[in-house]
């Protein structure tokens, strides 16, 4: 039995038929699951590897590789907040503090209401505008507090 939905696997074997071998749909297929079931659960992962008829050591290996993938349950809205050198340099760190303390709970953690999560991540290519932050797909940089405030009451 299948962990992915009806509408998962099929676009999951359209995303296969772009490629002359189906591991390279890996990543599209592992984001289409993912934004289907919000995370990566071993399940999910193998059901990927079944649709796509590739070995479940690649999936796992592909899963486990990209930091902007989940393996674990996360709120609507998941906050990926860079902490890479130059961010944390321009002051990410005490923001990272000032985001838990917004939403009330640690790193990892989702929110009472389910709304949301926030983790830190190495990079999300924004140098430009840094300390930045992902919150779901969407980019927002140059954050100070008062900006991170605002930008979370879009999201509720």
């Amino acid at each position: 039995m299948s962990a992915l939905t009806d509408g998962a696997k099929e676009k999951i074997r359209l995303v296969g038929l772009h490629y002359p071998d189906t591991r390279a749909a890996l990543l599209p297929a592992l984001l289409i699951a993912q934004d289907e079931l919000g995370h990566l659960s071993t399940e999910v992962m193998r059901s990927v590897a079944a649709e796509l008829n590739v070995p479940e050591t690649d999936v796992f290996g592909v899963a486990t590789f990209y930091s902007l993938l989940r393996h674990k349950p996360c709120g609507r809205h998941v906050i990926s907040i860079c902490h890479n050198l130059t961010c944390t340099l321009l002051g990410a760190e005490p923001l990272i503090d000032h985001l838990g303390g917004k939403l009330g709970i640690a790193e990892g953690e989702v929110t009472p209401d389910g709304r949301f999560s926030y983790r830190r991540i190495e990079c999300i290519g924004r140098c430009d505008g840094a300390p930045a932050m992902l919150v779901d797909n969407d980019h927002h940089g140059e954050l100070t507090p008062e900006k991170i405030d605002s930008i979370l009451e879009k999201y509720e």
